[in-house]
């Protein structure tokens, strides 16, 4: 369904169902005058022939009409609501943990690399996340191991291409990429990488400290996020240090 439809079809339901409502209304007390004025002439023995509930019969009309246009609402607004949660509940299980929580498991992989057994830490909190895929610090955690302990910033910074394919607080994610873009530039010499994890930061996290920094790595100005930059306005000739308005005296 396209996104204008769906206003205009709970419009088109809307309207139906007041014309509706109204009709039965409006039949109903047809109905009832009808049924009176039958009561009046029985009671005084004047009564004719029964004439047909003409009314009565719209009225039904009106009534079943009326019942399918709120059937149908009540879908509609059902599967809406549905929908909205449903997308909530998603954006929930897609917000992955940086923090670290205090996780036996965690833990002991964090005293095995204490101990200096980087590799089997690495392989502990590898299992860890295979158990718990949204605590994304032990994935932080096997790029630092990486980077600090085992002197390898190549297995670093793809450990922290995997981490910034998840969702987490933009604050964050943009600190963790320019950690990646150091990493591209320094150690490993990647300047074409460098560049475009930065360009990357300043598209999708524009309002963030870390696009800031990315901007003055690129030397583009912070105009582009909205904020001007201060116009730098040449000093006046010198006039011997003599106050505005006066020159030298002319000998």
């Amino acid at each position: 369904m396209k996104p204008w439809m769906k206003p205009v079809l709970y419009g088109v339901l809307s309207l139906l169902a007041i014309w509706m409502a109204f009709g039965f209304y409006q039949n109903l007390r047809t109905s009832n005058e009808e049924a009176g004025k039958r009561s009046v002439d029985t009671d005084t023995e004047t009564a004719g022939p029964v004439r047909s509930g003409g009314a009565q019969g719209r009225m039904m009309r009106y009534a079943f009409g009326l019942m399918g246009c709120a059937i149908a609402l009540g879908f509609m607004i059902s599967r809406d609501f549905s929908y909205w949660f449903a997308t909530k509940g998603t954006e929930a299980l897609m917000s992955d943990n940086v923090d670290p929580s205090h996780d036996p498991n965690y833990d002991y992989a964090e005293q095995i690399a204490l101990e200096g057994k980087h590799l089997e830490a690495i392989g502990l909190l590898r299992e860890f996340l295979k158990r718990n895929p949204r605590e994304i610090y032990a994935a932080i955690r096997i790029a630092e191991i990486y980077e600090k302990d085992l002197f390898n910033p190549l297995a670093a910074a793809l450990e922290y291409e995997e981490v910034l394919k998840h969702k987490f607080s933009p604050e964050r994610w943009g600190w963790a990429a320019i950690h990646l873009v150091n990493l591209y530039s320094g150690k490993l010499n990647k300047q074409a990488q460098a560049a475009g994890w930065l360009r990357r930061i300043e598209a999708e996290h524009p309002n963030t400290a870390a696009a800031k920094k990315a901007r003055e790595r690129l030397g583009t100005p912070d105009m582009a996020a909205g904020v001007p930059t201060e116009e730098v306005v040449p000093p006046p000739p010198s006039s011997g240090g003599l106050p505005p308005g006066f020159s030298p005296k002319k000998r």
